[in-house]
C-alpha cells in the first residue's frame, strides 16, 4: 500500500512561485483581519453571500443543480428538499454550517470525517453515509462538451481506511510539531484525500469542504467571506488538470503536487483579493449608485451584472440593476447584447 510521511515535505524546495504566493496570502490574511476588526457590521451579508455561492458551486461541480431560488430557501433553511439533488444540497448546507460553526472543537481524525460525510447525506436513505468504499470508483472529468475521461484510479477499497486514518495522522503531526506550514500541508493532505477518493459518492465535495475547515483551523478565513468553491468552479478544467498532473506516480511515492498545490494557492489568494475588493467598494454612506461605480471602475473590459452583484452583495437586484441603468444614461458605461447576454464597459 502507498506509506505517507509529511515530515519529509518540509526537505523539499519550493520554486520562488510558491513561495511567492504564501507570502501573498499571509499578507491578504493580515489585511482582512483588520477590516474584520474595523467594520464587522458590514460582513454580515458577505457570510450569507457565501454560504449560498458554496453550497451551489460545490454541488454544482459535481452536476447536483436546483434554481437559484431553491438554493437561496435551502441554505437559509427556509424551505426543504423536494429531490434527491436538493436532499444532497441540504447536507452540504449542514456540513459547511457545522466547520463555520464549529471548526476549533472539529479534530482532523478518520472518524470526525466519516461522520461530516454521514450528515452530507442526512437528508436521504443512503446506507453507504458515513462509511468508506465499498467498491473501486475512479477519479473521472466532465468536460462542457459533454464527454468524460478517466483520470486516475484510487486506492483500493480494502487500503482505504488505513490510508484515510495515515493521512490525518500525519498532517496532525506535521501541524502540531509546527513542521511543516499549513499552507502547503493543507493542499498535501487534500491532495492525497482525492488521491485515496475514500468514499462511493461525495470525494469532491468532501475535500472542498475539507479544505475550508482545515484552512479555518490554520487561521485563514476568507472561506467564510467568499466562495472558495466558486473560484473552483470557474476554473474547473484548470481543477482536473492540475489534479491529472500531479496524481502521476502517486501510488508509488514519486507525484510531483506542485501543479496542484499551487493551483489551491492561487485560489485561496484569488479569494482574498475578491475580499479586499469587495470591501473597498463597500462603505456605509455610500449610494447604491457610487457603490456600482466603483466596483465597474474594478472591471478590466466587458462585465456583467453577476460580476457587479458579487462586488455589491449588500445590493438587492433591482439597485444594482437601477444603477447600471443611470451610468449608461450618463455615459459612464456603455451596454451591449440583451436578456442574459447583456454585458457592459466602461466608455473611456
Amino acid at each position: 500500500m502507498r506509506s505517507f510521511n509529511y515530515s519529509i515535505i518540509r526537505e523539499q524546495k519550493w520554486d520562488s512561485e510558491i513561495l511567492s504566493l504564501i507570502a501573498a496570502i499571509y499578507k491578504e490574511a493580515g489585511k482582512q483581519e483588520l477590516f474584520v476588526k474595523q467594520r464587522p457590521e458590514e460582513l454580515n451579508k458577505l457570510v450569507e453571500i457565501a454560504k449560498i455561492q458554496s453550497t451551489e458551486a460545490s454541488n454544482a461541480i459535481e452536476g447536483i443543480v436546483t434554481t437559484s431560488t431553491r438554493i437561496r430557501e435551502l441554505v437559509n433553511e427556509k424551505t426543504t428538499p423536494r429531490n434527491r439533488d436538493e436532499q444532497e444540497i441540504a447536507g452540504y448546507r449542514d456540513v459547511l454550517n457545522i466547520i463555520h460553526e464549529n471548526f476549533d472543537v472539529i479534530p482532523i481524525s478518520k472518524n470526525y470525517i466519516l461522520q461530516l460525510h454521514k450528515i452530507l447525506y442526512g437528508h436521504m436513505n443512503n446506507p453507504l453515509a458515513g462509511r468508506t468504499k465499498s467498491v473501486q470508483n475512479y477519479i473521472s472529468a466532465t468536460y462542457p462538451d459533454g464527454s468524460t475521461k478517466i483520470l486516475f484510479t484510487p486506492l483500493a477499497p480494502y487500503e482505504t481506511p488505513e490510508a484515510l486514518e495515515r493521512i490525518c495522522e500525519e498532517y496532525n503531526m506535521v501541524i502540531g510539531n509546527s513542521e511543516l506550514e499549513p499552507l502547503i500541508a493543507i493542499p498535501i493532505f487534500i491532495h492525497d484525500f482525492l488521491c485515496i477518493h475514500p468514499f462511493n459518492d461525495g470525494n469532491g465535495r468532501m475535500s472542498r469542504l475539507l479544505t475550508t475547515l482545515l484552512l479555518y483551523r490554520s487561521g485563514f478565513y476568507v472561506g467564510k467571506y467568499i466562495s472558495l468553491e466558486a473560484k473552483v468552479a470557474q476554473n474547473k478544467d484548470l481543477y482536473y488538470e492540475a489534479l491529472a498532473d500531479s496524481q502521476i506516480g502517486w501510488h508509488e511515492g514519486k507525484e510531483d503536487a506542485i501543479p496542484f498545490v499551487k493551483y489551491i494557492l492561487g485560489t485561496i489568494l484569488a479569494a482574498y483579493k475578491d475580499f479586499e475588493e469587495r470591501m473597498t467598494i463597500i462603505e456605509p454612506k455610500l449610494s447604491a449608485l457610487e457603490m456600482v461605480r466603483r466596483a465597474s471602475e474594478n472591471k478590466i473590459g466587458r462585465f456583467n451584472k453577476q460580476d457587479i452583484r458579487e462586488l455589491c452583495s449588500t445590493l438587492s437586484d433591482s439597485s444594482i440593476e437601477a444603477a447600471l441603468r443611470k451610468l449608461v444614461l450618463s455615459g459612464e458605461l456603455q451596454k451591449e447584447g440583451k436578456g442574459k447576454s447583456t454585458c457592459y464597459f466602461r466608455v473611456k
